[in-house]
């Protein structure tokens, strides 16, 4: 059995007592996922309060007995999260963030949805869906099944896969989740469905979008009678800065991990600026994290979530790592939002309980893992194979959005965009033009961008060497 690590580190700062020891329990789990989670929940819980400095990495890194570059990365990892913030000169310390605007009471709940090439972006590889086994976890969970699995269950789904999510996300992706406040449903369209409901029955008129990102989601927040202002989104992500200036938005939609399509990680300072607008105005975060299992350049970043779970409502699948067809996803929920979304999702649920507990299996027996492990290195190749060969062939355009996700843009010469979707689409290639994403209402204050938005990972490994050499094609005569 493997023991923990344990030990106390002194903390310096705002509302902390000079000197004073702070205890960090490391679980045997990994030195520097298990120094990340440990210093994580020192800052939900206080014991690290906003502004409190942290010992320098080479410090900690001999109190604890492990190499500086483990404490060096976990440092990095959460600054890029927004826990912490790191100045030259000022050394590494606690994020300071708006205190959050407390909520009314409510009551708990009581226990009560010719050949093409196919690249579209975000599509997972389905001809790598491990049949296998999870048919073997299918066969366990219907073993073990319990007889009310054949009934009509609990609302919020059930139990066995609840507990394990809250289990993994809190491990994978940094998510504050207990059980009780997951709810299953039947992927993200359905999971973003219920909420616009539930925010529309609040009395919220608006949820900000980021000025690029997918129609349906636009369309289905509007077919719930909410407006839609754009956020504009740079280098750095969605303008999260902006909100306060945007009067009469309730909530706010957002892909922090992997923006799409521009491919872009929300920066530090804006995932700090939007906890804080959240906190000041009681407003929502939506936080969709539909690819946050693939990351290429380093370790994935945390969910935006565990800044604040009482003030973002996380949404997960399996439709990137698994497959869409399952119809299989989550949600973590603010506690006070439980009892709404599930009189909103009701008696009815659109998923089977038999793969819900299929699912539970496959996670907790390590099958899920090392699914995810296997396609992130797949991926991985592929990315690095197209890279290689528009450098080669195509050595004009620029590719960006590549450190995580399933999908790349390259950006086009201006005004160009149409005809290269059009001879693409001609060649048989599945791909879209990065104008297809722009919210109607960006505006002249976000310039238009041509660029080609390609999704690399769904070929079969058959067929991906026919849609790579398609695609250059196309890009080859669009610069020639």
């Amino acid at each position: 059995m493997t023991e923990p690590w344990a030990t106390s580190i002194p903390i310096t700062g705002a509302r902390t007592a000079l000197g004073a020891d702070l205890r960090l329990d490391l679980e045997g789990i990994g030195l520097r996922a298990s120094l990340v989670e440990a210093l994580r929940t020192a800052v939900r819980t206080g014991r690290l309060a906003p502004g409190a400095r942290l010992p320098s990495s080479r410090s900690l890194a001999a109190d604890l007995g492990v190499a500086r570059n483990t404490v060096a990365d976990s440092y990095a990892e959460l600054v890029a999260e927004g826990w912490l913030t790191a100045q030259q000169g000022s050394g590494t310390r606690v994020a300071t963030h708006a205190e959050p605007r407390r909520a009314e009471a409510t009551s708990r709940r009581s226990n009560p949805i010719k050949r093409t090439h196919r690249m579209p972006p975000g599509s997972p590889n389905l001809a790598e869906f491990p049949r296998a086994q999870w048919l073997a976890a299918s066969r366990r969970a219907l073993t073990n099944a319990p007889h009310d699995a054949f009934g009509y269950g609990d609302t919020l789904g059930r139990v066995e896969l609840r507990t394990v999510l809250a289990e993994y996300l809190a491990r994978s992706r940094g998510v504050y989740a207990e059980p009780d406040r997951v709810v299953v449903c039947s992927g993200f369209h359905h999971g973003l469905m219920l909420t616009a409901q539930v925010l529309r029955r609040r009395g919220v008129r608006e949820v900000a979008v980021e000025a690029y990102g997918l129609d349906a989601h636009r369309d289905l927040l509007a077919s719930a009678g909410l407006r839609t202002p754009p956020l504009h989104v740079d280098e750095r992500g969605a303008r999260t800065e902006d909100l306060a200036r945007m009067r009469g938005v309730g909530a706010v939609l957002l892909t922090p991990a992997h923006q799409y399509p521009m491919g872009i990680e929300l920066r530090p300072d804006r995932r700090v600026a939007v906890v804080d607008w959240a906190r000041l105005t009681g407003g929502l975060i939506l936080e969709d994290d539909y690819d946050g299992d693939f990351r290429y350049d380093r370790q994935t970043v945390g969910a935006l979530q565990g800044l604040d779970p009482d003030r973002v409502v996380y949404f997960g699948s399996v439709s990137k790592s698994l497959a869409p067809g399952l119809r299989l996803a989550w949600m973590v929920l603010p506690d006070d939002l439980v009892p709404e979304i599930a009189e909103a999702k009701g008696h009815v649920d659109w998923s089977s309980s038999v793969e819900q507990l299929t699912l539970a299996e496959f996670i907790s027996s390590g099958a899920y893992d090392r699914h995810v492990r296997s396609m992130r290195l797949r991926y991985h190749r592929r990315r690095d194979q197209l890279i290689a060969a528009l450098a080669q062939r195509a050595p004009g355009l620029r590719v960006t959005g590549m450190a995580a996700g399933l999908h790349a843009v390259i950006e086009l010469p201006q005004g160009t965009e149409r005809s290269v979707v059009s001879k693409a689409a001609g060649c048989g290639l599945e791909v879209s033009g990065l104008g297809e994403h722009r919210h109607a209402n960006a505006g002249r204050h976000m310039p238009e961008r041509s660029a080609l938005v390609v999704g690399y990972a769904s070929p079969s490994d058959s067929a991906w060497p026919d849609a790579l050499d398609a695609l250059c094609n196309v890009l080859a005569e669009a610069t020639g």
